[in-house]
């Protein structure tokens, strides 16, 4: 198979494509194509987002995998995939499809069946799950509840202007679905089959001090795989929720562009 040529860079919850904009630039200048697509309807700027967040409300995990299939189909030979929070999720979905040449899942949400919930992601997503009302609703974190989940390890000047330039409400109903996944018969729409042979190679990156996606999340979804490709896990020490703004961000970028393009099926 020839090198991949193309990274798609996904998003998570509670940022949008903006949050990628060091990555963006600094693949770019390795002479990659870069992608950073948007969930359907979060095409607007930050601002946007947070004057009007019915595009939140109303997007699905269905929704937002099927906009990703589409780009990712479309294009001349596989990318090398890389999701940061619920976008190490789509990045698992799409393996499963078949797309991608490899996958790198940053901090990821778990998928289907990964039932580890360590008391830091608890208090993390409170904001969401507290309250079963928030199920039909976009949810905004303060910027205290933001640092506690993305920016714990930074300055508070720092962590407040990252609050300011990255933060979106996130769907309530794919937060409450989520977790609910494991109570319900029948696969929900984060369901992989971890016992797929075809799928391309997939790097788990965690960050040591994440408190919304601890490193226990990662360990276990990773140990769920049973398939023959290639399944591993990096720890980086020291690191928050938000990698791809975290100080020595270039380390982990590199990291997994070079073991993507190393282990590209």
């Amino acid at each position: 198979m020839s090198t991949p040529d193309t990274i798609v860079l996904i998003h998570g919850f509670w940022v949008t494509p903006r949050s990628w904009e060091q990555w963006a630039a600094h693949y770019e200048k390795r002479g990659y194509r870069v992608l950073t697509p948007a969930y359907p309807g979060f095409e607007v700027e930050v601002e946007s987002l947070n004057a009007d967040p019915t595009p939140i409300e109303k997007v699905t995990v269905q929704q937002i995998i099927d906009s990703l299939e589409t780009l990712v189909r479309g294009l001349d030979k596989p990318p090398v995939l890389i999701g940061h929070s619920a976008g190490g999720v789509f990045v698992q979905l799409l393996l499963d499809r078949g797309l991608g040449a490899a996958g790198v899942a940053i901090n990821s949400a778990p998928t289907e069946g990964v039932a580890v919930v360590p008391l830091t992601q608890i208090k993390a997503a409170f904001p969401v799950l507290k309250n079963p009302a928030n199920r039909h609703r976009a949810v905004g974190l303060t910027f205290e509840q933001w640092h506690y989940a993305f920016t714990n390890t930074f300055p508070e000047e720092e962590s407040r202007a990252l609050y300011q330039r990255y933060a979106v409400p996130a769907s309530g109903s794919i937060f409450w679905d989520s977790a609910l996944a494991t109570l319900r018969p029948g696969h929900q729409s984060t369901y992989v089959n971890y016992h797929n042979d075809d799928r391309a190679p997939l790097l788990f990156v965690s960050g040591e001090l994440d408190h919304l996606m601890p490193p226990k999340v990662q360990q276990s979804n990773a140990r769920h795989y049973k398939s023959n490709t290639v399944t591993e896990v990096r720890e980086f020490a020291g690191r928050p929720h938000l990698l791809p703004a975290a100080p020595g961000w270039e380390e982990v970028a590199d990291h997994a562009l070079d073991w993507a393009v190393s282990n590209a099926k």
